[in-house]
Order: structure tokens, then C-alpha cells, then sequence
């Protein structure tokens, strides 16, 4: 795919987005699927600020002492947290870079990743999820690098998230740059949301499944598919 660069103003930085980045933003956008964000204008450094600002604010009110050395770094290490680590994923400058290549292979049976861990984080309660994704598809033009499948799951991972949405985000990330519809998601994961307050169930899992093309259509590619080998 040929890479077209498009800039965008964010702050006093600037983003610049391969086309692999702005395909996958204008599918999920056209499908309503993309994680509901706002553009505030805001450089990565004017984020950390607030952040490391408002923080202070919540652990003070707390009634922690900020000037104990254990807590000192505490709201600089959430802001920091936060925009580079486990929300990294809310911008597109750091959407990976793809592999493809032509199928000269003439590949035309299931290609599958299993057991790709992930961690994210629940956007109801901003605690953590933490489980893992199986992905197949069976490939037409192209095929994909095996490494960017784990990388595209974990870059969404990276934001405040739901489930479903998760799964079926990372189906029409890789629908878009495979062009093709026969594309199959996974997941099962432990949501500390559940575990750790409210129900606080420590044994419950959800799973979810995202189908496109032959593994929604035909029942023995989906069976292959959902098989535990």
C-alpha cells in the first residue's frame, strides 16, 4: 500500500498519519465503531499537565499526603501513565506500522493467531481488563506480517474501552488493510470492574466474537475458527 502522509495540527505538535492509519480511522468512523473522542487541541505535553494537575487534586482530596516519598511521583506517574502507556492507543500517530505483501503464495486457507495477550482499560470505571485475543483470516490479495495482527489488538487495547466494540474494532481494522471480509475476532477477558468492586465475582470471564464473510457465513470455517487447537 503506498503510504500517503496527512498532517494534522494537535497543539504546537505535529501528527503526521500514514494512509494505513486514516483507512482504518474513515472504516470504523463510517461504521460508528470508532472509541467516541473529542478533539481538544491539546499537545501530548499540555495533557500530561492537566492530568499530573487535576491527580494532585484527587489524591489530596483523598486525604493522602503528597509529601511522603512514596506518594510524592504519584500524579506524575498516572499522567505519564496515561498519555504514553495504557491509553496510547487514543492516537492515531501511534498506529503501527503495517507489513503487507502480496499473496503470491496463492494462500487461500485460515491463517490464525491465538492466545494474543492484552491489557486495557474499562471506560465506565477506568480499571483494567486484562485477557486474550485469537484473530484469523483467510487471506485474498494480501497477507499480513503475523506480529501486526498482535500489534493492531494491543493498539486498541490501549484506550478506554468496552468489549464489544474492542472486538469489533480490531475485525475492521484488518477487513480494511486485507480487503477482504473474511475476517474472524475473539476475545475473553477478566474485567476488574467486576472483580474488584460492585458484584466482585473473581471467576467470571466474558467472551466475545466478531464474524465477516466465510466465518459468518459457513458453519464449518466458523466451527475451525472457534475450535481449541
Amino acid at each position: 500500500m503506498a503510504t500517503r502522509i496527512m498532517v494534522i495540527e494537535a497543539g504546537l505538535d505535529k501528527v503526521m498519519l500514514p494512509d494505513e492509519a486514516i483507512l482504518v480511522r474513515s472504516a470504523l468512523e463510517a461504521q460508528g465503531l470508532e472509541t467516541p473522542m473529542l478533539d481538544n487541541g491539546m499537545s501530548r505535553d499540555q495533557k500530561y499537565d492537566k492530568i499530573n494537575a487535576l491527580m494532585t487534586e484527587v489524591v489530596t482530596t483523598l486525604g493522602l499526603d503528597l509529601s511522603d516519598d512514596s506518594l510524592r511521583e504519584t500524579p506524575h506517574r498516572i499522567a505519564k501513565m496515561y498519555v504514553d502507556e495504557i491509553f496510547g492507543g487514543l492516537d492515531y500517530a501511534n498506529f503501527p506500522k503495517i507489513a503487507l505483501i502480496d499473496n503470491k503464495m496463492q494462500v487461500k486457507e485460515m491463517v490464525k493467531v491465538k492466545d494474543i495477550s492484552f491489557t486495557s482499560t474499562c471506560e465506565h470505571h477506568f480499571v483494567t481488563i486484562d485477557g486474550s485475543a485469537t484473530v484469523a483470516y483467510i487471506p485474498e490479495k494480501r497477507i499480513i506480517g503475523l506480529s501486526k495482527i498482535n500489534r493492531i489488538v494491543r493498539f486498541f487495547a490501549k484506550r478506554p474501552q468496552v468489549q464489544e466494540r474492542l472486538t469489533q474494532q480490531i475485525l475492521v481494522a484488518l477487513q480494511t488493510l486485507l480487503q477482504t471480509p473474511n475476517v474472524a475476532v475473539t476475545m475473553e477477558a477478566v474485567h476488574y470492574c467486576v472483580k474488584s468492586r460492585g458484584v466482585m465475582d473473581v471467576n467470571s470471564k466474558t467472551q466475545t466474537t466478531a464474524l465477516g464473510g466465510t466465518f459468518k457465513d459457513d458453519g464449518r470455517t466458523r466451527a475451525e475458527f472457534l475450535a481449541r487447537y
